[in-house]
């Protein structure tokens, strides 16, 4: 007997208990203790009925991370399911806790199902580049029919206790605080109602009423939009459509098939790499574990606007009470006004209730006065990039702030040091850039300063997982991580846009990469008036920012989708970006004046300069300690810039190209192009003389 699954019995229930900390994954430990429980419960005459429950604080919740990538030992968790249905005495699954991948397909496997009304469901294995490979496309759809489970399938998005039990999925949900006495009790009651053998493979209703429905196609319809490039979204469509097309054995079959073809496929890769990055960023170098973390019940925030308004809402939605400032009491209205329509367009979509609307509507107040900040634990100034203004609000903040409060700006690319002088505490003070909209994006970026000191850091990393965002901790400098590699991308672009590309050909190879949108729809998005003010900022400290046809789009009010013209057009309501002959003309002129003959250029010269710049630059951002770890360049880019997770972030990306690649057209665009950003990084050189990748720092 396995020392991780026991059996045991208490009266007519032979108990098999699983107790694998921490999350009981199904290591192969597991699957052999979880077989040989059986037969054991199979041979034991005195019980009537079967309950499989798991010890600690979750029921099974996966697969075992641990194994991955190492040669599959038998038994396969295919075979264990099938054990358990075909099992001659009812089985009950108690659930608590999540049961998710291969945890619920163990529990369809089962022939009764109950669970806490904390318990949470799911089949999560698209987020890794995969499907249910455990029969979870042939059970669940049996349950809840074709609908339902691909939603949950394609989604890999948890369902609740109380959901479970109304799609049908569980068949009871029981409170108590002991999910072995629930399961005991459940199993009992069963026993004595004479419940019979009841497998989730023989139920057809479902299926019987899904036959021939066009639902396939229409999912497929909908992936073609929303999973662009995506590989295994596609599949697990497939995969379920076989339980309505194909006997129940031949379905499993299908199934394992089509799970192959995933984990034959580079996305599952990038898609694994990516889902552990960003558990891994939450551990920040040099940070000890037991660093005290100060508390943080109420916020301060600076500005009204999009960047604020989106921040403020933020709070709100854990219920941290937000007190916006401003200079203009119109331009509290006006930011108020827009985070009402945004919770309001929520509850439109079912994903508020009208009094949920009003409560976090309640906890974000407003003021003209710095005072309201006296007792708030952490103010986020979210004003323009202009250093002057930020360190005048700093200094203001640390006369009426009390001991203790955080000082954070949400500058995307000043100096956090600087701003800090400002101040008489310059170990309070932090960088939390925030990325647009600010309620919407998952990412981060926090910037420590030289003397930001270890609570504070602590802390707004813990702020970050409160808030529910992706937060990274990096350093500090021009642009820091995400923007520094963004502005020698976007540096590139506007070059091979003035040597003759054409800003949608740029677009759509970054496009075609699988970013949602290119370099100069983000501008427009972003707003292009951002870009020409950190020029200009940069302008004003004595760098030499040569002058752009972007500059000339801002002169004439062309500031992007707020104003309906940017790089693109705009239609009113639209966000789709349509040529604009007017722009074409203007880079026409501004290629005439500068004296630029335009020639052809190649797509993959434009992936190469606009991809292998980043990847060089976060190789310098690397050496230089401004991110500690590769993953760390590659969730920002991930969470913050739409980078495709399925490649895995820039520098997971660069691996798998080859550094040697890269290094050769780097050192080759270094000849052809010049300029500081073409410059080799020593740390790709080194990597590529030793043979090794930046996942091997």
């Amino acid at each position: 007997m396995s020392e991780v699954v026991a059996y045991t019995r208490e009266g007519n229930v032979g108990v098999i208990s699983v107790n694998y900390p921490p999350v009981n994954a199904l290591s192969h430990a597991v699957r052999a203790g979880l077989v040989a429980a059986l037969e054991q419960g199979q041979k034991d005459a005195e019980a009537d009925i079967l309950l499989l429950v798991c010890e600690g604080r979750t029921f099974i919740a996966g697969a075992d991370i641990r194994e991955f990538g190492k040669p599959l030992q038998e038994p396969g968790l295919p075979d264990v399911i099938n054990a358990y249905e075909s099992s001659d005495k009812p089985i009950v699954a108690a659930i608590h806790g999540t049961a998710l991948g291969g945890g619920l397909e163990t529990a369809l496997g089962c022939h009764y199902r109950v669970a806490l009304p904390s318990a949470k469901v799911g089949l999560p294995e698209v987020k890794l580049g995969l499907l249910p490979g455990a029969g979870g496309t042939q059970r669940l759809p049996r349950l809840v029919g074709a609908q339902k489970a691909l939603e949950m399938i394609r989604s890999g998005n948890f369902v609740g206790a109380r959901d479970a039990l109304a799609l049908g999925i569980v068949d009871a949900v029981e409170g108590g605080d002991d999910i072995r006495q629930v399961g005991l009790a459940y199993a009992r009651k069963l026993a004595a109602e004479g419940a019979p053998v009841r497998r989730v493979r023989d139920i057809a209703d479902k299926v019987e009423a899904d036959k021939g429905s066009d639902v396939f196609d229409q999912f497929r319809a909908g992936l073609a939009k929303k999973a662009r490039g995506l590989f295994s979204p596609f599949k697990c469509v497939d995969a379920v459509e076989a339980a309505f097309t194909l006997p129940f054995a031949e379905g499993l079959k299908r199934e394992r098939e089509l799970f192959k073809e995933c984990m034959e496929s580079p996305q599952r890769a990038g898609l694994i790499h990516s889902f552990f990055a960003e558990r891994e960023v939450s551990k920040v170098k040099g940070l000890a574990k037991d660093t005290p973390v100060r508390e943080v019940k109420s916020v301060g925030i600076i500005g009204a606007g999009t960047m604020g308004g989106g921040i403020a809402m933020n709070f709100a939605n854990v219920g941290i009470p937000a007190t916006i400032v401003e200079v203009k009491q119109d331009a509290l209205d006006r930011g108020l006004a827009v985070i009402r329509r945004n919770y309001e367009n929520s509850a439109k979509k079912g994903k508020l209730t009208a009094e949920q609307v009003e409560e976090r509507m309640a906890l974000i107040k407003t003021s003209l006065s710095y005072d309201d900040f006296r007792n708030v634990d952490l103010v986020i100034e979210a004003v323009f990039e202009n250093m002057a203004i930020k360190k005048e609000i700093f200094a203001k903040l640390d006369e009426v702030c009390k001991p203790g409060a955080i000082l954070a700006s949400n500058t995307s690319t000043l100096d956090i040091d600087e701003i800090a002088s400002a101040t008489h505490r310059p170990e309070d003070v932090v960088g939390m850039h925030f990325f647009s909209p600010a309620n919407v994006m998952k990412l981060l970026e926090n910037v420590r300063g030289s003397k930001t000191s270890d609570e504070v850091k602590a802390t707004v990393m813990a702020v970050a997982k409160k808030i529910n965002k992706v937060g990274v901790m990096v350093g500090n400098c021009h642009g820091f991580v995400g923007n520094r590699m963004l502005h020698k991308r976007g540096a590139e672009a506007m070059a091979l846009v003035n040597e003759g590309a054409s800003p949608q050909q740029v677009d759509k190879v970054l496009t075609d990469l699988g970013f949602p949108m290119g370099q100069f729809a983000m501008s427009d998005l972003a707003g292009i008036d951002v870009g020409y003010r950190i020029r200009e900022e940069r302008r004003n400290a004595g760098e030499d920012v040569p002058a752009s046809w972007m500059d000339k789009l801002v002169e004439q009010d062309r500031l992007g989708q707020k104003t309906q013209a940017g790089v693109y057009k705009y239609e009113e309501g639209s966000r789709a970006p349509v040529v604009d002959p007017e722009v074409e003309q203007l880079i026409e002129s501004f290629r005439a004046e500068q004296g630029i003959v335009a020639r052809e250029v190649t797509d993959q010269e434009i992936l190469e300069r606009c991809m292998y710049v980043m990847v060089n630059e976060g190789a310098k951002i690397l050496e230089e300690g401004i991110a500690d770890r590769s993953l760390d360049i590659d969730v920002v880019w991930i969470y913050g810039y739409g980078f495709p997770a399925y490649r895995g972030g820039p520098m997971f990306w660069a691996d798998q190209v080859g550094l040697d690649n890269i290094l050769a057209a780097v050192k080759n665009y270094n000849n052809t192009v010049g300029g500081e950003q073409w410059k080799p990084a020593p740390l790709l050189e080194k990597l590529v003389a030793e043979g090794r990748k930046f996942s091997d720092l």
